[in-house]
């Protein structure tokens, strides 16, 4: 696969991650616990993507009265969940960044062309002035993604400033976006095998929403 590590970003793989993903895989685990599981790595995604957008130095008076040079987003952000599965990950970006933004996108397959159809979408109206966060949990072979940014920078959105948060990610997908999309960012918490010949992630974890949410497809 032809990516820089500055274009697809894997959460460093920490015992304390390695764990949770193991339980979000378990087919076992109750919902509760792959609820849990998943905010606490979706809160990692959010951190891990907020270090990815750019600062500008800002200068502060401490309560001692001392100067303290640090530094300050530049520019707004918003999220935007890719309908169903992406407005799991809208919490854990509340949690990060208070009153923060946040849009929806509905993409669903055309039966008769087989390709991803736009069928909502519903942004800030200053989106195109903003850093998009793109939530959705998993990154199989891409079309959906791949509709949605197309989407975003249809609003305005400069494919620079869009960066894309997931779970579990396979190669395929990954190089479908970065070849369309080579100035934008993938966060995510893993990179698995690949797709198996029903295009389902593998070893995955099944059907992320539907063991969120609690519902059949």
């Amino acid at each position: 696969m032809s990516y820089t590590s500055s274009q697809v970003i894997v959460l460093p793989q920490t015992k304390q991650l390695q764990a949770m993903l193991t339980i979000i895989r378990d087919k076992n685990t109750q919902r509760a616990d792959f609820i849990f599981y998943s905010d606490r790595i979706i809160r990692i995604l959010v951190e891990e993507g907020l270090n990815h957008l750019p600062v500008v130095e800002k200068i502060v008076t401490t309560p001692t009265g001392k100067e303290f040079k640090g530094i300050d987003f530049q520019g707004r952000i918003c999220g935007v969940s890719i309908m169903r599965a992406g407005e799991s990950m809208e919490q854990g970006l509340r949690d990060v960044c208070r009153s923060v933004r946040i849009g929806k996108i509905l993409i669903q397959r055309d039966e008769e062309t087989a390709l991803p159809k736009l069928y909502y979408a519903k942004f800030p109206p200053d989106i195109a002035s903003r850093y998009c966060l793109l939530l959705d949990p998993m990154l199989a072979t891409g079309g959906s993604a791949i509709k949605a940014i197309e989407t975003l920078i249809e609003y305005g959105v400069p494919e620079e400033r869009i960066l894309f948060l997931n779970l579990i990610a396979c190669p395929e997908g990954i190089k479908a976006v970065v070849d369309k999309f080579p100035t934008m960012k993938i966060v995510t918490a893993g990179i698995d095998q690949g797709l198996d010949d029903k295009l389902y992630i593998n070893p995955g974890l099944g059907d992320f929403g539907c063991r969120y949410f609690g519902t059949d497809k």
